[in-house]
């Protein structure tokens, strides 16, 4: 359990080193993912040349669509923290359990059980809540909270596409080829992102690139890597709830570092969010695969 605190710890710094950069989202994003995948590159290129002959076309494929999911979950999540609060951005992005449900549904024709369309109806009421209550109360958080919630969102689906995307793979592929093929993805992808918007890849001050490492050091290595341990050791369900200390860390450290304190509707629907995000994840990680066959980062904030 303490592993797990750490790595809860450390998710919940990642909007923080965001909201500290002073450059472009997209080149934030781009170093976070590069710098998590190099240090994976010679483990891969020299213990899983096997499994990487293995790889069939039809897997590829799908490993490109996660990449490219991904890359536009991290897009559109770090450019939210610009927009609106810490607070109702990690709250919002971190509802992928009910996308994944719901696409599970609509694309994989799986059974919605009753627990399950009430966490997503909770969840969709706590969004609502969020998004507009600010709006109407005439209490803003951020230049445009309706903008950057609305990218949030759209973190959470993109993340969502991912672990559907890569679901059934992760049963096929290890553990390391899986994130190294749909990471390098995620990067190029991030890569042209970053060019089209005419974004330098060099120059930043060392500060800068402190923060680009520790996004990748935080998150990356002592978040999701820790995680991935912790579900050898802990039951699913356990793990996945846990997740849900990631927004109460975010809002408590953007007050700490930030001064950002969050408006009484972000709270409520926050809540509200969170509850829905539990009914939701809860009772699918009682019908899901063991723990062993779980994705790298289903949840890759």
């Amino acid at each position: 359990m303490a592993g797990l605190v750490v790595a809860i710890c450390a998710i919940s710094a990642g909007a923080i080193l965001v909201r500290l950069s002073s450059e472009p989202p997209a080149v934030a994003a781009l170093y976070r993912v590069l710098f998590t995948t190099l240090p994976l590159l010679p483990v891969a290129g020299w213990n899983y040349r096997e499994e990487f002959r293995r790889i069939t076309a039809r897997d590829l494929g799908f490993a490109t669509l996660a990449g490219l999911a991904l890359a536009v979950h991290f897009a559109a999540w770090f450019e939210s923290l610009a927009w609106t609060s810490v607070a109702a951005s990690v709250t919002l992005v971190q509802s992928q359990p009910v996308f994944v449900a719901f696409g599970a549904w609509l694309l994989l024709r799986e059974r919605v059980t009753s627990r399950m369309a009430l966490g997503i109806v909770v969840a969709v009421v706590g969004i609502a809540t969020m998004s507009l209550g600010d709006l109407l109360g005439g209490v803003l958080v951020g230049p445009d909270p309706l903008y950057g919630n609305a990218l949030a969102l759209l973190g959470a689906v993109m993340a969502a596409g991912y672990v559907l995307a890569g679901r059934s793979l992760r049963q096929r592929v290890a553990l390391v080829p899986y994130v190294v093929v749909v990471y390098s993805v995620c990067a190029l992808a991030l890569l042209a992102i970053v060019l089209a918007q005419g974004h330098p890849l060099s120059g930043y001050p060392p500060r800068e690139w402190l923060i680009f490492a520790g996004l990748a050091l935080g998150p990356g290595l002592f978040g999701h890597t820790v995680i991935n341990w912790a579900l050898a050791h802990l039951e699913s369900s356990v793990v996945s709830v846990s997740l849900l200390g990631e927004p109460i860390g975010a809002t408590v450290l953007a007050f700490v570092v930030l001064a950002e304190l969050p408006t009484r509707f972000t709270i409520l629907g926050g809540v509200i969010v969170l509850v829905g995000i539990y009914y939701t994840a809860s009772d699918r990680q009682d019908r899901e695969p063991p723990a062993s066959e779980s994705t790298a980062e289903d949840l890759s904030d």
